[in-house]
């Protein structure tokens, strides 16, 4: 497993020449979002309805990660072909995050670590969904809660800079991590199929 100084060297490796295309899709993902969010009312509830969307942007980096293919607002739009799948995984991740949360805080951030890679796997994996996904997320992140937790806490120089620039830094920043997540998640995969195959899991 890299470290989280390798795992931010390696997205920006993976950035590298591709930062205006990433950037412009983070905006626009920010914008809609913000959007719905905003509508009075019924802004929460329609946000469920773009949970498809948020994993076709964690996706688009993974793919980056993989292929070095260029970002393209139309990226954003990919889980919309596979709805139904996507939304029910997703919306029931979050209904266990948010009960957990209800029982102890503590318990709830660290099932919320566990289900960390659902998305991912709902890319490498099409045939899983709901329970499955995540049951498979929470395996693979057996032993590694803590390294994302590091991962996260590295960023918070990056953090504070947004905070200072407004939010602007975000569009920089949220594609740094989203790059760094997608590597962290590489290299979890590799070990997760490494302890499977040793009998480990």
């Amino acid at each position: 497993m890299k470290n989280s100084k390798q795992l931010r060297a390696a997205a920006r490796q993976s950035l590298a020449g591709q930062w205006g295309g990433a950037v412009v899709m983070c905006l626009v993902y920010v914008v809609i979002a913000s959007a719905v969010s905003a509508i009075p009312r019924v802004g929460s509830l329609l946000s469920l309805l773009l949970l498809p969307m948020g994993w076709s942007y964690a996706v688009a980096f993974l793919r980056n990660v993989r292929t070095k293919s260029p970002f393209a607002v139309g990226d954003l739009f990919a889980g919309f072909s596979d709805y139904t799948r996507l939304f029910s995984t997703l919306l029931l991740q979050g209904v266990y995050t948010v009960l957990w949360m209800l029982l102890l805080i503590v318990p709830g951030i660290i099932k919320s670590y566990s289900y960390a890679m659902t998305s991912f796997i709902l890319k490498d994996e099409p045939e899983l969904k709901n329970n499955a996904a995540i049951e498979k997320s929470m395996a693979m992140m057996e032993g590694h809660k803590w390294d994302l937790f590091c991962l996260q806490l590295s960023f918070i120089g990056w953090a504070l800079l947004t905070i200072l620039t407004l939010g602007i830094g975000y569009l920089w920043l949220g594609p740094y991590v989203a790059s760094a997540t997608a590597h962290f998640y590489e290299d979890v995969k590799i070990d997760y199929e490494r302890r499977k195959a040793s009998g480990w899991c």
